[in-house]
């Protein structure tokens, strides 16, 4: 039975949700970067932490979305390796649930929902991080050494989202736009569809991994299941927060290389359905609804009126 979970990450976007999720049903530790900075930390550093919590599970979700390939390996590679190691030795019987990302498939065929089985191909240094972490995480799940679990991430949404993700830069650019009565914004945008899945369903999905039983799979695809031009997506942030502007073609992000050649990916979402129990709950209106209700609340003045239009509030 578990009963104290060891969260690395939880002052990231995932890692908030995933503690609130968790918070209600386990004795949660939340080592942040400062006490255990999982890069520079050495492995008997690391053994002894988790000596000292004697975690029953432990959820890795600190990562690194920017940055080089050196910056990947270490964060994603080395960081997997260095805990399987430390957990091998001090906490044999805990399960390591590992955030993933969809990256590690690379392109993959239009119209078919990707599976955990099919092959994969990551077109850059930040997916390759993530599928060598997966195998490493596979073959100690393999051989017995540690209980695993990988969780693959698709492309999450919802409140607290960071500017480095393109729902999050367009609620920044549609505030923005708001405040000043402009009629457009300027956006980066490939024509791509993503599969899109509430940050909140991938909190309930490590709560379902945590929870489970012995599982006869280790990777699980987090996904909704659907796949949305990503355009239609900025388009229904906008409406929702009735702004009527045009969406125009502007600077784009630092991954839209690595973006522009995946242009379709969606999940099967079948395993996690069948083995964790898990169905995501929240449809993506919800998902922009909520981000766009936390875009507001960052910004004094700024209100929400009963019709879905914003009104700048600070002078009246």
């Amino acid at each position: 039975m578990v009963r104290t979970v060891l969260l690395f990450g939880s002052g990231g976007f995932l890692g908030r949700h995933i503690r609130r999720v968790l918070d209600p049903h386990y004795v949660v530790r939340c080592p942040d970067r400062q006490e255990c900075d999982l890069v520079t930390l050495d492995l008997p550093a690391l053994a002894a932490l988790l000596g000292r919590e004697r975690p029953d599970a432990v959820v890795l979700a600190a990562g690194r979305i920017v940055g080089s390939g050196y910056d990947f390996v270490q964060a994603h590679v080395t960081v997997t390796a260095k805990m399987i190691e430390a957990m091998a030795a001090a906490a044999p019987a805990a399960r390591l649930v590992r955030i993933g990302s969809a990256a590690e498939y690379g392109p993959v065929a239009r119209d078919v929902a990707v599976r955990e089985g099919d092959p994969a191909s990551p077109v850059g240094a930040y997916g390759v991080s993530h599928l060598a972490a997966t195998r490493l995480a596979e073959l100690a799940g393999a051989s017995g050494r540690v209980d695993t679990v990988v969780l693959r991430v698709f492309n999450p949404v919802g409140p607290g989202m960071p500017p480095g993700n393109v729902l999050g830069r367009a609620a920044g650019l549609i505030r923005a736009a708001v405040e000043r009565g402009d009629d457009h914004v300027a956006l980066g945008l490939l024509d791509s569809w993503r599969d899109f899945v509430d940050v909140r369903d991938v909190a309930g999905a490590v709560l379902a991994a945590v929870r489970c039983g012995a599982l006869p799979q280790r990777v699980f695809n987090v996904g909704s299941g659907r796949a949305t031009a990503t355009r239609e997506a900025v388009r229904q942030l906008a409406d929702i927060a009735g702004f009527p502007g045009e969406i125009r073609t502007g600077a784009f992000g630092a991954d839209a290389t690595r973006s522009a050649a995946v242009p379709w990916i969606c999940a099967d979402i079948g395993r996690g359905q069948r083995l964790l129990g898990w169905t995501p709950a929240h449809p993506l209106a919800d998902s922009l609804t909520a981000l766009w209700r936390e875009t507001v609340e960052r910004v004094p003045g700024l209100v929400r009126q009963p019709s879905g239009r914003t009104t700048d509030v600070r002078h009246t």
